[in-house]
């Protein structure tokens, strides 16, 4: 084998090795990247059954209901973006700081035709705050536009009722 050979040969299979562990890192990377969604966007094109992803906006007033199930609470609530709704459910106690017509993000998975399965569920940490996703979603919306000021205050939400966020997506809670 000449010396120009055994240099395309190490050349070729040191790009080979490259491109392989470039294409694990790739596909480590992409398990492990949690998408945030609105949810006008997860009715309009539902996530995968099993995909984790956070679902962000506001608590729908009137939407909170507590049970217990085998001494565990159950919370169901309604999220939405101002378009939809969707209906969050949350096995554990909710954060200190959560309440109804104020912006939450819940981590969990979304089955068309249930109700999202929320694992972890974050409440903002104080009256002026609102998650980066959140408003954006609201800017996506139609319902904020940054030119005009800033974000709407949770208060402002707490006219939307459990009825009215039936009414956008045309379904009943579940």
């Amino acid at each position: 084998m000449t010396r120009k050979s055994r240099r395309l040969w190490l050349t070729l299979t040191c790009l080979i090795c490259f491109s392989a562990a470039t294409a694990l890192v790739l596909n480590a990377f992409s398990s492990s990247i949690v998408f945030f969604m609105a949810p006008s966007q997860i009715l309009a094109r539902p996530p995968v059954p099993d995909r984790v992803i956070r679902l962000g906006g506001m608590v729908v007033a009137g939407s909170l209901r507590r049970t217990v199930e085998d001494n565990v609470p159950v919370n169901v609530f309604d999220v939405t973006d101002g378009q939809a709704a969707v209906t969050v459910r949350f096995s554990g106690i909710l954060p200190d700081l959560f309440r109804e017509g104020q912006s939450v993000v819940a981590l969990g998975t979304f089955r068309p035709g249930h109700p999202f399965a929320a694992t972890e569920v974050l409440a903002k940490h104080d009256e002026t705050y609102m998650p980066r996703e959140v408003a954006e979603a609201l800017k996506r919306s139609g319902k904020w536009d940054p030119r005009f000021g800033k974000p709407p205050s949770a208060g402002s939400w707490d006219s939307m009722t459990r009825n009215e966020a039936r009414e956008m997506t045309g379904r009943s809670a579940q």
